[in-house]
Formats: C-alpha cells, structure tokens, sequence
C-alpha cells in the first residue's frame, strides 16, 4: 500500500508555512500527511532542536533546522519571512502536540500573516482533545460544551482566582499542569470545590504509563495517598455547573474577582465575560454591577 499517495496528490504552494502537528507521546501517532510534508520542506523550524531530531531521525528525515522557541520567537520569525519570500517552504513544529496551542507557533504565524505569507495548517495530536476524547459523561452536564484555559497561573492568588472563575463557569474547563506543580493545584481543587464536584486528571496520555481518573473533589486526599509517582505531563478539568444549574446572583468567589476586573476592564465588557462564564442573563449581571459601583 504506498501511504503517501493521497498526500501526494495535493499542492504545496511554495512561500508557505506549514504547521504540524506531531506526536503528544507515542511517535506512531504522527499522521501521513505529516510526514510528507516534513519530507518536502526546505527547512524545519521547531521548538527544540535535540527534542524534535529525535522524532525526525525516527523517521529519516534531514533537515535544516531552527530553533523558534517562547524567548526568541520574534526575531527567529523574521528569519523565516526572509526564508518564504525567497520561495522556500518551512514548516514549524512544537516538542507535542499542536503548535501555539499553550505552545509557541502564535507568534510566527502571525508574522507570517503580516508580511502577506501564506499559512497552513497540518492537523494531528493534541493533548486537549485527546484528553476530551476520553471523559465519558465528564461534559454532561455541560452539554459537551467545554473551555481550554491553557496552564494554570503559578502564582498562589493568581491560580485561586482562575479555578473559582472555572467553578462558576456553566461550561466544563479543562487546564495544563505541570509535574511540579499538579499536587498543589489538586490541594486547591480539595480546598474550593464541594465535595461532590468532579474534577478530572489525565496523565501522560499516549505514554506507557497513561492514566486518566474522574473523582469526586471530597475524595482527592485519599487518591493522592495512593500515587507513588508524580512525573509526567497534566491536564486537569473542573465539571461545569451547566446553563441549568447557572446561579442568579454572584456568589462570595464570584464577587471576588468581578471586583478584581472591575479595575481593569470597562462595565459592558465585563458584563459580557461574567454572563459567558456564569450563565446568568446579561441583563441581570449589568444590574448586579450597577449595584456593586453604587455607594
């Protein structure tokens, strides 16, 4: 069977950046198309040099490579505009998963697109949808309606702050976590959750040790005893409350960071943010924020 045939018959306009997608773990889930156009390029620009060889030698493919990564990403763009101006075609992929999702990528594309590029899209592996995928009656109550909010912050305040606007939200909302830090998220989830809100922990999906586990907020001291080892990537989820479920007033968490914003955003945009997280009817957030300026 040759596997390249269908990928084959499609156009690969030069001047273009491609971005790939390439493997969250397992290096067989990288996809046909994939490999054809890593094969085609003229050059690869990834994340990590040592990190993406070791998928590319896999597979024979030699390369040009360049390093474009969260510290450099601006000036190394400029180096590729330079490059697909002259008629080249590189593609850019991250270390896992879907470029710029919680990932560099964001910014070269949209230099890309600035200086009149052409850019598109190779899809395959991403962690989030893998992990969604994979959560049954998670998104019930949501209505399979969900939220991806990128890596939780790491300060303390910052991160209390993000899961109570995550409790409030009529949509289920999933995060990225790291090693380092997945215990303390999952203390905090014990600490603001009730008891009966599920949450959900997906661990080195892909890989061989691969785990995912729905539990009960109330039961998550017991299950932490149990792991031996923490390593590994994360991606966590708070249970939406849903639409039906969505309160009419703003509770104590709500009212919290609703004051927080109020400082830096104007009255209509943050009616508009606070009725999307919280379900509640526009018109009654703009009252309830009326009344919170009121003296």
């Amino acid at each position: 069977m040759d596997l390249f045939k269908f990928a084959e018959g499609q156009n690969l306009p030069s001047g273009t950046l491609y971005v790939v997608a390439t493997p969250i773990g397992n290096l067989a889930d990288i996809t046909i198309r994939a490999l054809y156009v890593l094969q085609q390029v003229d050059g690869i620009a990834c994340e990590d040099k040592r990190h993406s060889s070791s998928l590319l030698n896999a597979y024979g493919i030699s390369k040009p490579l360049l390093a474009v990564h969260e510290h450099n990403e601006k000036s190394s763009s400029a180096q590729i505009v330079e490059k697909l101006k002259l008629g080249e075609r590189w593609a850019y992929i991250s270390d896992a998963g879907t470029p710029a999702v919680s990932d560099p990528g964001s910014v070269l594309v949209q230099e890309i697109r600035s200086a009149g590029l052409k850019v598109i899209p190779i899809p395959g592996a991403s962690a989030i949808t893998t992990a969604i995928s994979a959560c049954g009656d998670f998104l019930q109550k949501t209505e399979g309606s969900f939220q991806f909010l990128g890596f939780l912050p790491t300060k303390a305040g910052q991160r209390t702050i993000a899961i109570e606007a995550a409790l409030a939200a009529t949509v289920t909302s999933f995060f990225y976590e790291a090693p380092h830090r997945i215990q303390t998220t999952l203390k905090a989830f014990h600490d603001l959750l009730d008891e009966d809100r599920r949450i959900f922990v997906a661990k080195e999906l892909t890989k061989i040790h691969e785990n995912i586990q729905i539990i009960r907020a109330g039961d998550i001291p017991s299950w932490m005893a149990q792991i031996d080892s923490w390593q590994g990537e994360y991606i966590v989820g708070i249970e939406g409350v849903g639409a039906s479920n969505a309160p009419s007033n703003f509770d104590e968490n709500t009212l919290k960071w609703v004051k927080e914003l109020q400082l830096h955003l104007s009255h209509k945009d943050l009616s508009e943010i606070v009725s999307t997280v919280s379900g509640m009817p526009k018109k009654d957030v703009y009252k309830q924020l009326l009344d919170l300026k009121t003296p």
